[in-house]
């Protein structure tokens, strides 16, 4: 496939061909570079933008789709307002590429979402433009509008503007802060970037609403929208628009694309291309110059500009945030690795299942392609349910499907699940509901980073009661639990699987399970390990270490369970060893170390011990290996910790 068919030419019908125009992208440090540009040099900017976002895109990853959409808007935004005394808040932030270029970080995009390099979103610690760091949904209201009321506490006049996703519009929390602005009536700009995608296809009201908006002709008004509408009629057209426009404001409303906005106390602007600059700067100008709060409707296209990240269907989800890819044939660059990852593994048993259980169901949270649930959606559609940005109504939602005795699987990414805490307890725990919460991207996850690290599950749902909660350390085990959690209708259940391959090439197995049983996988009589989940593989490998390097004998034991969890087994091999080290890819903070120590407390054993896992702190972004060393989680860090501490003279 040529290149010429893959990247699209820009569209410019503002000023004529700019194609041989000097570069001016390297000569952009600040914005204040851009605020002297003519029409004519944006738009050159933004094709240059746009193609040093797919060359290095291709090299190193990262989100494509969403930055290739904000171009031009991104650019009006900096030329307007007075960075960083005007504070931008970018919602969920994989949307700032260009923002970053434009505030002199262009020379490090090399090292982006590397290990030591550029975040992929926005943080507040890499930069001064960064006005705040953003990795979830629907947030940049909330923040936007407590910018604004503390500069109004202090009398302040700078401008702040919350850009958010169509997609993110669909979170509560973003609804709950409108409800308030509207209210206040406090300054604040918001801008609504409607390219009708999340990650996947958006779904629901919401979008059927913003749909039906943006294809809408382009009025900005509903006088506008009212002359558009009646004047064309033959020999009537006139009278009809002067009788119309003499009537209550209520029926210009009722003509108004945005009158929901309206309804609830935001001034409504939009939609308006988000691609024609000079559209944008004019707009823009006018809004801000509004002393309320106004919410401007942008329409962009996810991608564009380079048409394989132009595709609206499920399968352009992969052009969200991808690794790298040859930009000459628009194809993913192969790891090599064949294994499957475990959401495929996820997808297909639930697949499995699903065949001969018609009560099965499966719920995510417009994640239905990183979930590994597009196949099932595909194969079960009305037992599938994308419940949009909306993970706190996703979990509430099953728990009403689980009380009428349907068996629904919740698969959303443990960083997000802590999002509908609450709900997990008030409305699936307390009534001891059986609901299937399945945490993706348990553990670190690498390139994305502090904010969508999986760390904290094993601390937040360890100590609710009458939860089953388990993570395999590998496929087979990964089958078993998951035919377990079906069959499971005494109440809550939880898995916890990590982002990637299952650690062993295994076929396509089943261990059978018992509820609370551990394994014990080697035997050795100096050390008790006891590890979960994905730090099971690095227990065997340390202990084999322990032995050849050091003569030290350590037994293994997959653990499996987190609730309930195995303690006569663990008792028994600390009887003997008198030493135990458990280790987990979560927070040493009350994980699952935690939990093995006030079993080891409640039945009076007190060995020497030793918690290992995420440190109390943030880890930052960068591949999976590296931030093992980072942390000592590594199996040479391991080896060092373990037998350092086993052959103190006090231990």
């Amino acid at each position: 496939m040529a290149e010429l068919f893959l990247t699209r030419p820009e569209e410019n019908n503002e000023s004529g061909n700019t194609s041989k125009q000097t570069p001016l992208l390297h000569s952009v440090f600040s914005p204040q570079d851009v605020k002297g540009l003519k029409i004519d040099e944006l738009i050159h900017l933004a094709s240059e933008i746009r193609s040093f976002l797919i060359d290095s895109l291709a090299q190193t990853g990262g989100h494509l789709a969403p930055n290739l959409g904000i171009v031009e808007l991104t650019l009006a935004l900096h030329k307007l307002f007075d960075l960083p005394k005007d504070e931008i808040v970018w919602d969920v932030g994989h949307q700032v590429y260009v923002h970053k270029l434009l505030t002199g970080r262009r020379h490090r995009f090399d090292s982006l979402r590397q290990y030591g390099g550029l975040s992929g979103f926005s943080n507040r610690d890499e930069s001064i433009y960064d006005s705040f760091t953003t990795g979830h949904g629907g947030t940049s209201i909330s923040s936007a509008f407590g910018k604004a009321c503390a500069r109004d506490l202090v009398g302040g006049k700078e401008h702040h503007i919350a850009v958010i996703g169509d997609g993110a519009m669909t979170e509560g929390m973003a609804l709950e802060a409108i409800n308030h602005i509207g209210h206040t009536q406090t300054r604040l700009i918001i801008i609504l970037n409607d390219n009708g995608m999340s990650i996947a296809p958006n779904v629901g009201g919401y979008s059927r609403y913003f749909d039906r908006v943006r294809n809408e002709p382009m009025f900005r008004s509903g006088k506008e929208y009212l002359t558009h509408l009646v004047k064309g009629i033959p020999n009537y057209g006139d009278r009809m628009y002067h009788l119309m426009s003499k009537m209550k404001d209520s029926f210009k409303y009722l003509l108004t694309p945005g009158v929901i906005f309206e309804e609830l106390g935001l001034r409504y602007v939009g939609p308006v291309d988000g691609h024609n600059i000079s559209e944008l700067l004019e707009v823009l100008n006018e809004v801000k110059a509004y002393n309320r709060p106004v919410l401007l409707h942008v329409k962009t296209i996810k991608g564009k500009g380079f048409l394989p990240a132009e595709d609206t269907s499920c399968k352009g989800a992969k052009w969200h945030g991808g690794g790298p890819f040859d930009k000459h044939t628009g194809k993913f660059i192969a790891t090599g690795d064949q294994r499957l990852t475990y959401s495929q593994i996820f997808g297909n048993k639930l697949i499995e299942m699903a065949q001969t259980d018609l009560s099965l169901c499966a719920i995510t949270a417009a994640m239905p392609d990183g979930t590994g649930l597009s196949q099932y959606a595909n194969r079960f559609p009305d037992r599938f349910f994308d419940v949009a940005m909306a993970e706190q109504h996703g979990v509430t939602f099953a728990a009403g499907l689980a009380s009428k005795g349907l068996k629904p699987f919740v698969a959303i990414y443990s960083t997000f699940l802590q999002r509908a805490y609450d709900q997990i307890i008030h409305d699936v725990c307390l009534q001891k509901l059986p609901v299937r919460l399945c945490l993706d991207r348990g553990g670190l996850v690498g390139a994305d980073g502090p904010t969508h690290h999986g760390v904290f599950d094993y601390a937040y749902l360890r100590c609710l009661p009458d939860l089953l909660f388990m993570s395999p350390r590998n496929q087979s085990e990964f089958n078993g639990m998951l035919e377990l959690m079906q069959a499971y209708d005494s109440g809550p259940s939880a898995i916890r699987y990590p982002r990637g391959n299952s650690p062993e090439n295994l076929p396509d197995g089943t261990v059978p399970l018992a509820i609370g049983r551990a394994d014990k996988l080697l035997a050795g009589g100096d050390i008790t390990i006891v590890a979960i989940g994905t730090m099971v593989s690095q227990a065997i490998s340390v202990a084999q270490s322990l032995k050849t390097d050091f003569s030290i004998s350590a037994s293994v034991i997959d653990a499996r369970f987190v609730k309930p969890l195995d303690e006569k087994l663990i008792l028994d091999e600390v009887k003997q060893s008198q030493h135990i080290v458990t280790i987990e890819e979560g927070t040493v903070t009350g994980g699952f170390g935690s939990c093995v120590l006030e079993a080891l407390s409640r039945n009076g054993s007190y060995p020497k011990t030793l918690v290992l896992g995420i440190p109390d702190q943030f880890v930052t972004h960068g591949d999976i290996q590296k931030l093992y060393q980072h942390i000592g989680l590594d199996v040479p860090s391991l080896v060092k910790t373990i037998s350092t501490w086993y052959l103190r003279k006090d231990a």
